[in-house]
């Protein structure tokens, strides 16, 4: 079960599925480093009207406020702060998730280019044998993306798109959003009561 989670945030639409995974990992008392590209920045005010500050400093004011009830302690690198730990297989975090993730961001860790934080610590991830989740939003997917997706499942990355079950009969978009974020955790060995399980009364 780890301890200590990456969570990354890129330019793909879901944005929802991001913001409450961190909520989620906060409360179960998770460590959460948290970086987010400036792609992610435009998608979060779209979808959300969240401004995430292009400080890292003060992102971690913003949630650090908006979650100060939650157990979990949480930590913003900005994308070129090279000294973070998770730039270096010497302070990997137990694990990372990519979500939502670009297929720009997907196509980059694919071919190890480490030319951000992000990247580097998705590359880390995968040289040290970290989970590394990736949650691509995007449809449809051409033979370059799917040759992506493979490539990284073949060296250890866990491809896990967003696609929502209904046999729970989802009442809002909130449910549906569980649901996908529930099966992050699922991945991860992080407990949650998200969603009732298959089977169950």
């Amino acid at each position: 079960m780890p301890e200590t989670v990456c969570l990354a945030l890129t330019g793909a639409s879901g944005m929802p599925y991001g913001i409450r995974l961190l909520e989620c990992l906060l409360a179960a008392g998770r460590r959460v480093q948290l970086l987010y590209s400036q792609a992610a920045q435009v998608v979060a005010k779209q979808e959300m009207g969240l401004d995430l500050p292009a400080r890292a400093k003060d992102a971690a004011a913003h949630f650090r406020a908006e979650y100060a009830t939650l157990p979990g302690t949480l930590e913003v690198y900005g994308r070129e702060e090279w000294f973070a730990p998770v730039a270096s297989g010497s302070n990997p975090p137990d694990a990372m998730v990519v979500c939502p993730c670009s297929m720009g961001t997907l196509a980059a860790i694919a071919q190890g280019l480490a030319d951000n934080l992000i990247e580097r610590a998705a590359d880390v991830a995968l040289k040290e044998g970290r989970p590394l989740i990736l949650v691509p939003r995007e449809t449809p997917l051409s033979a370059i993306h799917l040759e992506n997706m493979l490539r990284l499942s073949r060296a250890g990355a866990v491809i896990l798109p967003p696609n929502p079950g209904f046999y729970n009969h989802p009442q809002s978009v909130q449910d549906i959003v569980d649901f996908v974020v529930a099966r992050i955790l699922d991945r991860l060995g992080v407990p949650h009561a998200l969603t009732k399980r298959w089977g169950e009364a």
